[in-house]
């Protein structure tokens, strides 16, 4: 049976400019970071996909080397688009990335332009799409100038294969470098992905101003903390969880502490009486930021997404709730 997008799909959502430019980005977004690999059940992925377009998710976040193994995110992804969603492109914001590993030799990494431009190649055969809306450098590379690495973020631009671009990973210093020669070629730098979540609130330090002075959005990945802000952790570590798992590199049962647990706990129990989930809490969170647009989760079902998208009912908090947050996490 032929997909057919919920016709009120657009009712609920909440969709944010980023920053000064005229797009806009739904205030959640999915990542496909994991549980879009070759291993992960297809029929999964697409519910997943599919479910978020009906909920107002019009944009979809994804990386050369995602999976695993790498490629494999954008692979599936592209046959979803494909079956269930190309009617609709115009409809979606589609962005990937390059700036980590991806293949053997001198030129599968990093920041170069010969690295970029192939990269993005091998990413648009993947998903079989003439462009993306945004294209973002992964991460900062510390032996290619930024001056070439921007001048290939321009050149993508002027080539047709990215229609804006964005930086991930780069701290306040780098990104005020980059946002300087991005705006001598006037290149489309509208956004940053920077990790920002309560337990990690490194952006709050100099980036931030740095993307207002820009007039660049942010879009924060792991809000949730790879898991730890839901209610997963509250008995312990669960073997289906992230921390269980010894492919997922950036969360390990050791970065678990007895006291980040009861933290979790404290603040589960201020969300509860916020009428919420600690997930809902933690996004809204993250979302009172101005300078952020909007927060990317991930997922491997379809009622977590549900969950993270009730988020947008209750965003407000009060002053005495914000300072009751910074207390437990003080602690």
């Amino acid at each position: 049976m032929n997909y057919q997008p919920a016709k009120d799909r657009y009712k609920n959502m909440i969709y944010n400019r980023v920053g000064q430019s005229g797009l806009k980005l739904p205030a959640i977004s999915l990542g496909l970071w994991n549980n879009f690999g070759e291993s992960d059940l297809f029929s999964n992925q697409r519910a997943m996909i599919t479910r978020a377009f009906d909920l107002g998710i019009t944009h979809f976040d994804l990386a050369n080397n995602y999976g695993p193994p790498a490629g494999s995110a954008e692979e599936n992804f592209g046959k979803i688009l494909k079956k269930d969603l190309s009617s609709y492109l115009d409809q979606l914001i589609i962005s990937t990335k390059a700036g980590f590993y991806m293949w053997e030799g001198p030129y599968g990494d990093w920041g170069s332009k010969k690295y970029l431009v192939s990269s993005l190649d091998q990413s648009l055969k993947r998903m079989d799409l003439n462009y993306v809306d945004i294209f973002y450098h992964h991460r900062p590379d510390p032996e290619t100038p930024i001056e070439e690495t921007m001048a290939t973020l321009d050149l993508i631009v002027r080539q047709g294969k990215a229609l804006y671009v964005g930086l991930s990973n780069y701290n306040a210093e780098q990104t005020k470098e980059a946002v300087k020669i991005l705006k001598e070629q006037k290149t489309p730098f509208i956004i940053h992905q920077p990790s920002y979540s309560m337990f990690d609130r490194w952006i709050e330090d100099g980036l931030t101003s740095v993307l207002s002075e820009a007039g660049a959005g942010a879009i924060a990945y792991v809000p949730l903390a790879q898991g730890l802000l839901t209610n997963k952790y509250l008995k312990g570590i669960p073997e289906d969880s992230r921390a269980a798992k010894a492919h997922i590199p950036f969360l390990k049962r050791e970065d678990i502490s007895e006291e980040k647990l009861v933290k979790v706990v404290e603040l589960n129990e201020l969300a509860k009486e916020r009428g919420q989930s600690l997930a809902q809490m933690a996004l809204a969170w993250v979302l009172r930021q101005e300078v952020v647009t909007s927060a990317l989760i991930g997922a491997s079902r379809v009622s977590q997404i549900e969950d993270n998208v009730s988020t947008l009912a209750k965003l407000d908090f009060s002053q005495a709730e914000l300072d009751q947050i910074d207390i437990i996490l003080a602690k």
